[in-house]
């Protein structure tokens, strides 16, 4: 096993300007249509991405790219009832259910083996991936998610949940709003990532993720042993941790969890990059990393 800090200075392969808006494709899965996004050219290995819990594939705008610019292929899914992807009955998500729709993208993409990224609860998706299916899966990615994170680091990630459903008045009054909270690094990638999350409604707009569905993740996240998963992890993995935290000693992956899992998943190793939970996925350390696991 191996850590390593990346806060520090080394030739960097990616490159961190404008990133590539990718191409929209929708797949019919037997659980409904999931909206995936495109980047790089079809028919090259397969790396596929999912967001975290209320998030969107925009989130893959910089990691597309840069996964591409190795002569391969990354499709980041919007899970069911994020994004443009619809949301399932009540009772159908989960990070089971989530997982068994990342592999049915993979079928339908005409692919049985393939690269995961997960950030968030993406993450865990990834980590219940191996368990359902360990040999379909060639390397690993957890962005910031992979044990129990600190209750001080999740106020900023139930507010973002507890904004859903919620009319407000203009793009602009919510984009404020975001902002105001100071826990997205602002930028115009998380601008686009947050402007395709909004749809009109009346009274103004709202987000397009489903409350109900994110709520059930939530329930499903509470009442699972997510450490029972660690064993599962078999191939090559790369465990990124966030190095600023919301606030002191606010970290999502804590340096406990950390450390258990490069113990118990012997074929990991981690790096460190000077980004929050947010941050983490568009800072080019986290796709200099990417890069090097998938070369």
């Amino acid at each position: 096993m191996l850590r390593r800090n990346m806060d520090c200075c080394y030739p960097q392969r990616v490159n961190a300007g404008p990133v590539s808006p990718g191409v929209d494709r929708f797949l019919s899965l037997p659980s409904g249509t999931l909206r995936a996004r495109v980047h790089g050219e079809v028919g090259k290995p397969l790396a596929l991405g999912v967001p975290g819990l209320s998030a969107n594939c925009f989130t893959f705008g910089m990691l597309g790219p840069a996964v591409a610019e190795l002569g391969r292929n990354l499709v980041a899914l919007d899970l069911r009832g994020r994004g443009r992807s619809a949301p399932g009955k009540n009772g159908t998500h989960g990070w089971e259910a989530h997982a068994r729709d990342v592999l049915a993208a993979a079928d339908a993409l005409g692919t049985e083996r393939f690269d995961f990224i997960g950030h968030s609860m993406g993450a865990f998706v990834g980590l219940t991936l191996m368990k359902l299916a360990p040999l379909r899966v060639r390397n690993l990615v957890l962005i910031d998610a992979v044990g129990v994170p600190d209750a001080r680091a999740m106020p900023p990630i139930m507010g973002a949940a507890q904004r859903l459903g919620v009319v407000y008045p203009s793009v602009d009054a919510f984009l404020a709003l975001v902002k105001g909270v100071g826990v997205v690094p602002w930028s115009d990638f998380w601008e686009a990532h947050y402007r395709e999350d909004l749809v009109e409604t009346e009274g103004g707009v709202c987000q397009r993720a489903s409350k109900d569905a994110v709520i059930e993740d939530l329930t499903y996240a509470a009442t699972t042993d997510v450490r029972a998963l660690w064993p599962h992890v078999v191939c090559q993995t790369l465990l990124i941790r966030a190095g600023h935290p919301f606030m002191p000693g606010a970290d999502i992956i804590t340096e406990a969890d950390r450390d258990a899992f490069l113990s118990v998943a012997t074929r990991s190793r981690s790096v460190e990059v000077p980004a929050n939970h947010y941050g983490v996925m568009n800072h080019p350390l986290t796709a200099q990393a990417v890069q090097e696991l998938l070369t």
